[in-house]
């Protein structure tokens, strides 16, 4: 596994794990990739150093690191399932109602829907706080 400090168009630093040096570049080239607070794929890594284990230690991070992640997605998966439970589906019209609940023209609820990246980079430059909805947990045998 290797970690990536990630940083995205709108400057939301954050970090991304693969299996191999050349997934970033792959996925990055399929548009997979995509920041977790705004969305956009627009993303690119950051200056790192490398940081280097011996094998003691670097067995010892494998396991934490895939507990952590394991809870991670199931907390991913949560978050998801109280939002399509709870909050209201407004489909395209995601940015107009986002953008009529933060300036009081429509009630205050939690939202969800679609936008494509300017849109959302718009709301962001606006003060509209979004964030994507988490995706679907991956299926047994689709994580890397």
């Amino acid at each position: 596994m290797i970690k990536y400090a990630l940083v995205c168009a709108f400057e939301h630093a954050f970090e991304g794990w693969f299996g191999a040096s050349g997934d970033y570049d792959d996925q990055t080239a399929q548009g997979q990739i995509n920041c977790p607070l705004c969305g956009t794929s627009d993303v690119r890594k950051q200056i790192m150093a490398p940081a280097v284990a011996g094998t003691k230690a670097r067995g010892e991070s494998a396991v934490a690191g895939e507990a952590g992640r394991k809870m991670m997605m199931e907390a991913m998966g949560q978050v998801r399932r109280h939002v399509l439970e709870t909050f209201d589906y407004v489909g395209d019209r995601f940015a107009d109602e986002a953008r009529a609940i933060h300036e009081g023209r429509s009630d205050d609820r939690g939202i969800y829907g679609e936008a494509s990246q300017k849109e959302v980079g718009e709301l962001i430059r606006e003060g509209v706080q979004v964030a994507p909805l988490p995706p679907d947990p991956p299926k047994k045998g689709q994580v890397n």
